[in-house]
């Protein structure tokens, strides 16, 4: 089973170390995310259209609201990840070079000297978090060197282009309120599509155009922030925080969590800690 060795949360999101042993479903984030290989097995990440290898010599980013999956390794000897998810606002708040948002130009990040001794730097503070003031600027001198090498390798258009074709169709806005409002409650995307004046096939080709994601995927994204957040902030059992979702029971809450965060909701509680 996949297992959490160490997650902190703070101002900047969250980083974790992670064995994983078996993949999990595509999902998304709406934070930027770094996969970075540790030790173990080698794996596959699949980000939007491209499938790339986590190794000693590559790392995945991700942009905000993109799709991607971790394709499974031996069960035998699982892959250890740093993997980091940082919130666009703190990432603009604290660099004077970006161009609006945090979005990667490039997938694929060539793991160099710098970037493995940050790797290095990070793991250790990971597993032994006496100095947890570092924390933070260590992440977004990981950042921001992932950033800038993206951007680098790639020929698209800059960040700031990429994310005023989002959110531009006021149909999508409100659909997005319409799920942020109502996420713990049974959702028929009929229903949802009717609500902002469009046809099911038509709701969902737009979205995913805007947005890059299915509504169903951004609906299960809203719900797994959320039990990441009561897991973290509160006493609730398991259960009532899968009822709460409107999870019939704690194993279906348990298998929906694992497949989108990567591990069991108990065991993301007992290894998880904030600043």
């Amino acid at each position: 089973m996949s297992e959490a060795v160490a997650v902190h949360h703070g101002a900047f999101g969250r980083a974790a170390l992670y064995e994983l042993d078996r993949p999990f479903v595509t999902h998304a984030h709406r934070e930027g995310h770094l996969i970075f290989y540790v030790d173990g097995s080698r794996a596959k990440v699949q980000v939007g259209d491209t499938l790339m290898r986590i190794d000693d010599a590559h790392a995945a980013a991700v942009s905000p609201w993109e799709p991607h999956n971790f394709d499974g390794v031996a069960c035998d000897n699982p892959c250890l990840c740093l993997v980091m998810y940082i919130k666009p606002m703190w990432f603009l708040e604290n660099c004077k070079t970006a161009q609006g948002v945090l979005d990667f130009g490039h997938p694929v990040v060539k793991v160099n000297d710098e970037i493995r001794l940050w790797i290095l730097r990070l793991t250790s503070l990971l597993l032994e978090p006496e100095d947890t003031e570092a924390m933070d600027g260590y992440l977004f001198e990981m950042t921001r060197i992932c950033y800038d090498q993206s951007w680098a390798r790639s020929k698209s258009s800059t960040p700031l282009v990429r994310l005023k074709s989002r959110f531009s169709d006021f149909r999508v806005r409100r659909s997005l309120r319409l799920m942020q409002e109502n996420f713990a409650e049974e959702m028929q995307m009929d229903d949802l599509a009717r609500k902002v004046g469009l046809s099911r096939p038509h709701f969902f080709k737009l979205f995913k155009r805007q947005m890059g994601i299915t509504p169903n995927l951004f609906l299960n994204t809203l719900r797994a922030e959320h039990a990441i957040s009561e897991l973290l902030t509160t006493e609730k059992t398991v259960t009532d925080i899968g009822h709460d979702l409107g999870f019939s029971s704690q194993a279906s809450f348990t298998r929906f969590f694992a497949s989108n965060v990567g591990i069991p909701p108990s065991e993301y509680r007992r290894v998880a800690h904030k600043t």
